[in-house]
């Protein structure tokens, strides 16, 4: 049987039309279901709504914020645990390193020399040959592949700029 439009009436507090209020009674004489939708209904309208005991709220406002608090410092001292054990695992790889170099300062300086070297010369082969892609690939790519690369990026710009904004922004309400 359709419940549909019945449970929505017998659900919303909105005033229903005479003919609404016809076919919905008609519909409770034949229907269980809703019957006992609309017993619960009106069970729970009229039961007593309990008023706190006096300084409900500003206990649980107070007992919030000692729990905030405390996450705090469980965050804190997380964090504080992370940071000493990742220096302590790097100081304990870096060791033999760092005893080497104490030994032999020069040959290690000479070997950071050629690696910069290395890199900066890898730098300048790297731009040469992107220089040569960007004035040969255009000319291989079709203007509608173009717009739709741009339209792809465009639409990840946009969608990376949404979840930032989300996860950035302050929430708005009460603070405690």
């Amino acid at each position: 049987m359709n419940h549909q439009p019945f449970e929505t009436w017998l659900l919303d507090d909105k005033h229903l039309t005479t003919a609404e209020k016809g076919e919905l009674n008609a519909h409770l004489r034949t229907c269980k279901t809703c019957t006992a939708l609309a017993e619960t209904g009106l069970v729970l309208r009229s039961a007593k709504i309990i008023e706190p005991t006096a300084g409900f709220t500003l206990r649980f406002q107070e007992k919030l914020a000692l729990q905030k608090i405390a996450e705090r410092r469980q965050r804190l001292w997380g964090l504080i645990i992370l940071l000493v054990s990742g220096i302590g695992l790097l100081t304990w790889f870096a060791m033999p390193y760092i005893t080497t170099f104490i030994s032999a300062p020069i040959e290690w300086l000479t070997a950071i020399v050629g690696y910069l070297i290395f890199i900066f010369t890898s730098l300048q082969a790297f731009t040469e040959v992107l220089q040569v892609f960007t004035r040969v690939i255009p000319n291989f790519i079709p203007p509608y592949a173009w717009m739709i690369l741009f339209s792809g990026f465009a639409g990840f710009s946009l969608l990376w700029t949404v979840s930032i904004w989300r996860f950035a922004r302050r929430p708005q309400g009460v603070n405690v």
